[in-house]
């Protein structure tokens, strides 16, 4: 079990009941990193026939899986940090290591709720909650959710947002 992420109150409630995302959702970062393979593999195969330099397909190779196992590394760390906590009047999502981010966006301000999933998030079966509101910047998602969770936040999101906005 990994040790608990130390949090600022003022910046990550602690009173709110957070909730995490799937763990499924790294699989879909890595296979997204794991894409990088590919051109490290044509710059090590290419500095390897055309040039005399036998230090350099080695070199980077070494330094472009050194960087791609930090990512991996990374990725988990990253998808551990993602989570939301409904509250009475409000939606609160929170992700990040180093740049820890909160989105809080009020109920009554929201304009539509996406669900969305491409085909490796649909045979893991996770999806993204996509919030739209009327500020284009405040705009928050959170990936990850399993299909059940995103379909119940969908639902219940768009009653409150549109029982909230009717009171304005």
């Amino acid at each position: 079990m990994a040790a608990p992420v130390q949090t600022n109150p003022a910046l990550w409630p602690e009173d709110a009941p957070w909730q995490p995302v799937s763990p499924r959702l790294a699989w879909v970062r890595r296979a997204g990193l794991s894409t990088l393979l590919v051109p490290l593999l044509a710059a090590v195969a290419s500095t390897a026939i055309w040039t005399d330099l036998t230090w350099l397909p080695w070199t980077i190779a070494v330094v472009g899986l050194g960087a791609l196992g930090w990512g991996l590394f990374a990725v988990t760390r990253s998808v551990r940090s993602w989570g939301y906590a409904e509250r009475v009047d409000d939606l609160l999502v929170r992700h990040g290591i180093l740049v820890r981010r909160l989105s809080v966006v009020p109920y009554g301000r929201m304009q539509y709720v996406d669900v969305k999933a491409g085909p490796l998030e649909r045979a893991l079966g996770i999806a993204t909650v996509q919030l739209h509101t009327a500020a284009a910047a405040s705009d928050a998602a959170i990936p990850g959710l399993p299909t059940e969770e995103a379909a119940r936040l969908r639902d219940r999101l768009a009653a409150l947002g549109e029982a909230r906005a009717a009171g304005l």
